[in-house]
C-alpha cells in the first residue's frame, strides 16, 4: 500500500501522535490514559502479567506486503495472545514505535486505525494507554502488553504431567503457508489464497477459546515460532517429553496441500511441503495445551498427541524423534 502526503518528521511528534491517538477508544479499565507521563489502569487482582515484543522492518515484516494497518493489527494480536496462554485477560498496550524519516503521516494513522481494530475485534476492554515516537532508520515496533489473571493461577509451559494429552487450540500451518506464498516469486499464487496471506498478515488467535481452556490446562504457550520449536520448548521446561500423532495433524496438512502444489507446480519443482508448515511454521498464534485425561475438550481444540515421561524431553512424531526447527527471532 503507497501512503502519500506530508511525513511525521515535517509534521512533528506532538501534531502527529494527536492525529493517530483520536482513533484510540477509552477502556473501563483505564483510569488513566495517554497524555500524562504514564498511565494508570485499574486491575482486579495485584499480580499483573506483562509480555513485550517488538517487530523490525525487513526482519520481522516488509512494508511491500504488509499496511500500517496490517502491522497495528498484528502487533496487538501476537501479543495479547502471549497473554492469554497464561491465562490472562488482556486489559492495556503501550506501544512504542520508531519511523524512518520518509514514514508518511497516512501510514502512522492507518497503524493507529489496525491498532484499535484488533482491540475491537479481540479485547474490547482493552485501550492502548500510551508509548513513544522516535525515529531511525528504518521502522521498528515495540508493544508491551498488561494482563489480568482476575485471581486465577497463571498457566506456566512448566507444569505439563505424563498422561496428559497434547492439544492445540487454532490453526497449524496457515500463517507459514501464507509467508510462503508472499515469498514466491508470482504473485498470482498469494493471490489464489487469500485466507492464507491474510492469517500472516493479521494473525487471529482465538481469544475466547484460549481464556477457556487456559482454566483446566495443566501447561500453555503461544505457537509463535511453529509446533516442533514451541513444543519441545514446554516438553524441556515442563522436565517431560512429547509424542505427537501424524495421523492426528493430517486434517492441518490436508487444508493447505493445494496450496502446496500450486507453488510447486509453478516453480517447476518441489519448493514447499505443507507438512513444514504444520510442523515448523509458525505465526498462527493458536496455543499449545496440555490437559488431563478426561478433560472437556472445547470446541475449536484438538487432540495431537500426549505427554509421556522420558528423560531426553524432545518431541516424538508417530516413533520418530522430531527436529525442533522453527522462527527464531534473532536469526531469522
Amino acid at each position: 500500500m503507497e501512503y502519500i502526503g506530508e511525513t511525521i518528521i515535517e509534521i512533528g511528534e506532538s501534531e502527529a501522535l494527536s492525529r493517530a491517538l483520536s482513533v484510540f477508544k477509552r477502556a473501563d479499565s483505564t483510569l488513566l490514559g495517554s497524555g500524562d507521563d504514564a498511565a494508570v489502569v485499574s486491575l482486579s487482582d495485584p499480580r499483573v502479567v506483562i509480555t513485550t515484543d517488538t517487530m523490525v522492518e525487513n526482519h520481522d515484516f516488509r512494508t511491500d506486503w504488509s499496511s500500517g494497518f496490517d502491522l497495528g493489527f498484528k502487533a496487538v494480536t501476537t501479543n495479547v495472545a502471549d497473554l492469554v496462554a497464561m491465562g490472562a485477560t488482556p486489559r492495556a498496550l503501550t506501544v512504542a514505535l520508531v519511523v524512518s524519516k520518509q514514514t508518511k503521516q497516512a501510514w502512522l494513522e492507518d497503524f493507529a486505525r489496525g491498532l484499535q481494530a484488533a482491540c475491537d475485534q479481540y479485547t474490547p476492554r482493552v485501550e492502548v494507554v500510551g508509548g513513544d515516537l522516535a525515529s531511525g532508520s528504518e521502522i521498528v515496533i515495540a508493544v508491551t502488553a498488561h494482563g489480568d489473571l482476575a485471581e486465577a493461577s497463571p498457566v506456566l509451559r512448566s507444569t505439563a504431567k505424563p498422561g496428559d494429552l497434547v492439544v492445540v487450540a487454532g490453526t497449524l500451518g496457515k500463517a507459514a503457508a501464507g509467508l510462503a506464498l508472499l515469498n514466491f516469486d508470482d504473485p498470482t499464487a498469494a493471490a489464489s489464497y487469500e485466507e492464507l496471506v491474510a492469517i500472516q498478515l493479521r494473525p487471529s488467535p482465538d481469544v475466547v477459546l484460549g481464556l477457556e481452556i487456559s482454566k483446566t490446562a495443566t501447561a500453555m504457550m503461544d505457537i509463535s515460532d511453529g509446533l516442533s520449536l514451541d513444543a519441545r520448548r514446554l516438553a524441556k521446561q515442563s522436565g517431560v517429553s512429547i509424542e505427537l500423532e501424524k495421523r492426528l495433524l493430517e486434517g492441518y496438512a490436508a487444508v493447505l496441500e493445494q496450496a502446496s502444489q500450486s507453488i510447486n507446480s509453478r516453480a517447476g519443482s518441489q519448493l514447499v511441503n505443507e507438512w513444514d508448515w504444520v510442523l515448523h511454521g509458525g505465526e498462527d498464534h493458536s496455543f499449545l495445551v496440555t490437559l488431563p485425561s478426561g478433560a472437556p475438550l472445547p470446541r475449536g481444540a484438538k487432540v495431537i498427541g500426549t505427554v509421556v515421561l522420558q528423560r531426553d524431553h524432545a518431541v516424538y512424531l508417530d516413533a520418530d524423534p522430531l527436529q525442533a526447527k522453527g522462527w527464531d527471532s534473532v536469526t531469522g
